[in-house]
């Protein structure tokens, strides 16, 4: 059992998400966004096996800075600074150009804390099952652009798998679902 601190900053983190993602809808236009920042903090936790308590809150929070009004400092004084690195870790920097902005989100990723890394392989797999229910063209090019981030999030997670079982376990279980789309 975590202790109840953990679990404090975990339960503010779902609720500052879910408020912050309230009026966004995924892009089937049916479910709210807040269900895929909680998927893939369960993913994290019961996916991947990680009980770190920065881990599943960055989980909760990963797309706040990016696709709400949050910003670093609002993350920073609510959850602490090492929930914030993650997040931000996990931030795109919308004000470049695309190219650009994904080398450069790589580059942060790899230098940023494990969890963001581990965050970030369990957002990949909740995009990859989540174009199942799509229609089959829009399905194919979402799976196509979702395993193409997913072999980038592999490769930058790697420089984890040995000193960190959950991402070991995160790396073997994303790779396996990608394989099952392959064959």
């Amino acid at each position: 059992m975590p202790p109840p601190s953990d679990v404090d900053l975990i339960q503010r983190a779902i609720s500052f998400a879910c408020r912050a993602h309230a009026a966004q809808l995924r892009r089937d236009r049916r479910t709210p966004y807040a269900a895929h920042v909680m998927r893939v903090m369960m993913i994290v936790r019961h996916v991947f096996g990680a009980d770190d308590p920065v881990a599943l809150a960055a989980a909760a929070l990963h797309d706040t800075i990016e696709d709400t009004r949050t910003d670093y400092d609002d993350i920073l004084k609510r959850f602490g600074e090492p929930v914030a690195d993650t997040v931000a870790a996990l931030t795109k920097n919308m004000i470049l150009r695309e190219d650009i902005r994904e080398e450069d989100y790589d580059r942060r990723l790899s230098e940023g804390p494990w969890q963001a890394r581990l965050v970030k392989l369990a957002d990949v797999y909740d995009n990859i099952c989540d174009a199942k229910g799509l229609a089959p063209e829009d399905a194919r090019r979402r799976h196509a652009r979702a395993i193409e981030r997913a072999r980038r999030a592999i490769a930058i997670a790697e420089e984890d798998v040995a000193d960190i079982p959950a991402t070991a376990r995160a790396v073997a279980i994303v790779q396996e679902l990608i394989d099952s789309y392959e064959s």
